[in-house]
């Protein structure tokens, strides 16, 4: 259909070679971009073994692949990326589990300059994540449908930004807009404007839990029943 695909993983399944190459041999020429996360927040090493049979099982197959690594909070050579993440070393997006972990170690800026989303193209976007559980995120976290129960021309077709009840007051200011709009509390101070949307949306999920989830994406282990 024309789409650009690509898989991001943490090569959880690359426990050897020979695995690696199983697993990722039914995807050769079927996807554009393998995105192995690596990085000490996905193991004890800056290279993990099975990032590195990742990496030479895609070479044999003809995979075009690329590293993730997100570098640690004061890192001074770390730079913010816009939309996708690009290969090398990435600052900190204070998303899901770093909010939790990572966000008392980050410099924070006043509430109030968080109008605007500096990250994803919530109006037009040129790309979307698909989860395992078929959610359809314009970011991760904000799904606006389940492939599994709804084609994907119809989520996009129907989707309207500025009347969907969390994009909506993300394009009209950002996370200040999105707390302001449902009369939320807030912090005076966070460390990015992922930091001030992510804790905004916790407080809302309750309100739209078909939009806001699933709960691995917010940080959530997931229950036994859902393996």
């Amino acid at each position: 259909m024309g789409f650009q695909i690509g898989i991001v993983s943490n090569a959880y399944w690359a426990t050897g070679l020979d695995d690696a190459v199983a697993w990722l041999e039914p995807l050769a020429g079927q996807i554009q971009d393998l995105s192995i996360s690596n990085d000490l927040y996905h193991g004890s090493e800056q290279l993990s073994s099975q990032a590195k049979h990742a990496r030479d099982a895609a070479e044999r197959l003809g995979i075009p692949l690329g590293v993730i690594s997100i570098a640690q909070p004061r890192a001074a050579d770390a730079t913010s990326a816009v939309g996708q993440i690009p290969t090398g070393g990435s600052a900190v997006v204070y998303r899901g589990r770093a909010v939790e972990q990572l966000a008392d170690q980050a410099a924070k800026h006043p509430w109030e300059g968080f109008t605007a989303c500096p990250h994803e193209d919530l109006r037009d976007p040129g790309r979307v994540h698909v989860d395992p559980f078929g959610n359809l995120h314009i970011c991760q976290g904000i799904s606006l449908g389940n492939l599994f129960h709804t084609p994907l021309r119809e989520i996009c077709e129907t989707y309207d930004p500025d009347s969907h009840p969390i994009t909506g007051p993300l394009l009209k200011g950002g996370p200040v807009e999105l707390a302001r709009h449902y009369g939320l509390p807030h912090r005076a101070t966070y460390a990015d404007a992922c930091h001030a949307c992510d804790e905004a949306r916790r407080s809302l999920r309750t309100r739209f839990p078909e939009i806001l989830g699933p709960d691995q994406m917010y940080g959530v282990a997931a229950s036994p029943q859902d393996n």
